[in-house]
């Protein structure tokens, strides 16, 4: 299991934006991190993948403490796309992928495996020697979560994955979380502004609000009328469809 312990983080010494935080993420599972712009989603997800390290407090992967560990290290358990990703754009999609071995720092069959994998898994088959300045917008997000997969952790993390894209490449990249997670029981950790989306593809979300926790659980138990009104000052209406639940946003308060 991923987890944090009394968490402390600052961009400054002036101010702790996130300040004795807890957090643990259900392995095997599909967690959401929700909340409204500033709320510290980002930054958790960044703290959760030491790429920013606490302050205070520890991530732990089961007994594995990460922030004492080097960057190298920690790439071999935790995989992070972030929202904001750069590549030379005159290398194909398969270069970009190997690109995920290189914490492993050989060359080996289980490398081609891995990156073969971690092709086929995200649909990149038919365009893996496609130049990534050839790429659409839902297709370089599949080009550098595979290069994630490829490093072939635990967890993956992964910060708005679908920012930028129309709803058919939202749900595109969606899909390939979902059978991600079913599939090959990647722990999975992202963070999403759609609210429906988040009900629909997690089995787990988190709700933040000023960098604390305010709600954390299953989406039919905590996504409600007030919570909503309260994190992102917007009145709306929660309707259910068979088994799912879905809202309706109604005015701003």
């Amino acid at each position: 299991m991923l987890k944090g312990k009394n968490i402390d983080f600052s961009y400054s010494k002036d101010k702790t934006f996130i300040k004795n935080l807890n957090i643990d993420i259900p392995k095997g599972k599909v967690t959401t991190i929700l909340g409204p712009n500033g709320s510290g989603k980002s930054t958790l997800l960044s703290i959760l993948s030491c790429f920013n390290k606490p302050q205070k407090g520890d991530i732990y992967l089961d007994d594995i403490k990460l922030n004492k560990l080097k960057y190298k290290e920690i790439a071999k358990h935790i995989a992070c796309v972030h929202q904001h990703n750069s590549a030379p754009e005159d290398i194909d999609v398969e270069t970009l992928v190997s690109y995920g071995r290189s914490p492993y720092k050989k060359n080996s069959k289980e490398d081609k495996r891995l990156i073969d994998f971690a092709i086929k898994a995200t649909n990149l088959s038919e365009i893996r020697h496609k130049k990534v300045m050839d790429l659409s917008g839902g297709q370089r997000q599949r080009a550098f979560i595979a290069m994630s997969l490829a490093q072939n952790t635990e967890v993956l993390l992964l910060d708005e994955p679908t920012t930028y894209l129309d709803i058919y490449h939202q749900i595109e990249i969606l899909e390939v979380v979902k059978k991600l997670n079913e599939e090959h029981n990647i722990t999975i950790v992202m963070v999403l502004h759609d609210i429906n989306q988040a009900i629909k593809y997690s089995h787990n979300i988190v709700i933040m609000k000023n960098g604390a926790i305010v709600n954390e659980g299953s989406p039919s138990k905590i996504i409600n009328e007030n919570i909503i009104k309260d994190v992102y000052q917007v009145e709306g209406f929660i309707g259910k469809d068979e088994d799912e639940i879905y809202f309706i946003p109604r005015k701003v308060c």
